[in-house]
């Protein structure tokens, strides 16, 4: 079975098309600037005539309707396309973003699910609605094919309500459902469970910390195969201070910040999350790579981003320890954590040495491979791992679809 997997943005939608038997991708791609002027898809196939090519076609997409359909058409081509016609796809997984509490775990989609996901609008404004219309096309242009939603916020379900409470009058998490909900639950998920695969001990029997660090960032500890706490909260503004949203502060700050600025909440806001953090601390530089070559040359609002970023890594992995009483292994994933070799290395030298950390400098330099970059007689195994977001999705649809 061919699994249909799309990811909706409100000006772009991620896909991928994945044999959910060999799991193996056929093609995948992004659509740019839907709605907007320059409007773009960027098609990738990995079978077929044009195996490996980048193909990019330039086109107006007034709404995300226009983008999947022309995903479609571009999966049938008769020059680039990998499959022969759309009755090829059996199922489709759509990521979506805030599933509350009351959608716990991946599930079909139906008209209930639909109501469902509307009601977690006012949770992640800015992501359901955009996800909804995904599974809306979706359904427009394929209404026999079975969908699946698989939530960002699925996995952190599990977290005892001593993690996800607030210091808050009761009575705000009984009426609005104010908690932490975590997000990059599907990363957090992937990744934990191939490192269980990768050293070949039971999932079940393991103490986990995954730092997924990318332009979004959250940390993860996984204890016995369950979430038991995460960095992201009630948004995914919380936590770690990321590439352009602040991370934990004191909300205080907020008030101050609208007297001193002459700002209205929801201006402050926006600043929170998309001026503020290593965006805000470099004085306007957000690409790691940007960051890593400013601290080579010294650049001291570099150096200063990067230092409180580590800082808050580290400081958040030693609370997760001690939130499970211990760590059996730590894991990087996402950009900035598979990419960021010096990073790894000062985070274990400069904060973790207490746990019994050791790094071997040869393993750590490799990239773009799934390996443990601590040595043999390390106390805590530390590993990198690419996310595959999109490969869980469409496990986690091939499984409900096949019930």
């Amino acid at each position: 079975m061919n699994v249909f997997v799309v990811n909706c943005g409100s000006s772009s939608l991620k896909y991928q098309l994945i044999d959910a038997q060999s799991e193996v991708v056929l093609a995948k791609g992004l659509c740019e600037r839907i709605g907007i002027e320059g409007s773009q898809i960027v098609y990738k196939p990995a079978r077929g005539k044009r195996s490996g090519d980048k193909i990019v076609i330039q086109s107006p997409m007034p709404d995300h309707t226009n983008a999947i359909r022309m995903v479609l058409e571009c999966l049938v081509n008769e020059d680039y396309g990998v499959i022969g016609s759309l009755e090829e796809i059996g199922a489709i997984g759509h990521r979506v973003a805030h599933g509350g509490e009351k959608l716990a775990s991946s599930v079909v989609i139906d008209d209930e699910v639909l109501k469902d996901i509307e009601e977690c609008c006012e949770l992640a404004p800015l992501h359901n609605p955009a996800n909804l219309i995904g599974i809306n096309v979706c359904h427009d242009l394929m209404p026999h094919v079975p969908m699946v939603a698989v939530f960002d916020t699925a996995f952190h379900q599990t977290m005892p309500e001593k993690a996800y409470l607030y210091g808050l009058p009761y009575r705000y998490y009984t009426d609005y459902k104010i908690r932490r909900y975590g997000f990059h639950g599907t990363s957090h998920s992937y990744v934990s469970k191939k490192a269980a695969q990768i050293l070949d001990k039971p999932y079940e029997s393991l103490k986990t910390i995954v730092c997924h660090l990318g332009n979004g960032a959250s940390i993860c500890a996984v204890k016995n195969g369950k979430s038991v706490d995460t960095s992201m909260g009630f948004t995914p503004v919380a936590g770690l201070v990321m590439g352009t949203r602040c991370g934990d502060i004191d909300p205080a700050i907020v008030d101050y910040l609208v007297e001193k600025e002459h700002k209205t909440v929801h201006e402050i806001n926006t600043i929170l999350n998309k001026e503020s953090g290593i965006y805000g601390l470099s004085g306007g530089l957000v690409d790691f790579r940007d960051i890593r070559k400013g601290c080579q040359e010294g650049d001291e609002k570099c150096l200063r981003a990067m230092d409180v970023f580590m800082y808050n890594i580290a400081t958040r992995v030693g609370a997760y320890a001690a939130a499970m009483n211990g760590v059996d292994v730590i894991v990087f994933t996402a950009g900035i954590g598979e990419n960021g070799d010096q990073m790894r290395k000062d985070i274990c030298e400069q904060y973790w040495s207490y746990m019994g950390i050791k790094i071997d400098d040869e393993k750590n330099r490799l990239s773009g491979e799934d390996v443990v970059i601590s040595t043999p007689d390390s106390k805590v195994t530390v590993m990198v791992i690419g996310t595959n977001e999109e490969l869980m999705i469409a496990r986690e649809t091939m499984a409900l679809v096949k019930e």
